[in-house]
């Protein structure tokens, strides 16, 4: 797993929710997006290291 592909799974659920009329489905989309955005920084944190 690379920070960019964490990103990439970040904006594929943001671009989701986005599009989602239903509003828990669209804010689900959204927590996981932010786990996606939580783990790009945690590998590059890692990779300052």
């Amino acid at each position: 797993m690379t920070v960019e592909e964490a990103l990439q799974s970040a904006v594929r659920l943001l671009r989701a929710a986005e599009t989602e009329t239903n509003l828990a489905l669209m804010e689900r989309l959204d927590q996981l997006a932010c786990s996606w955005l939580a783990i790009a920084n945690l590998l590059m944190e890692r990779e300052r290291a």
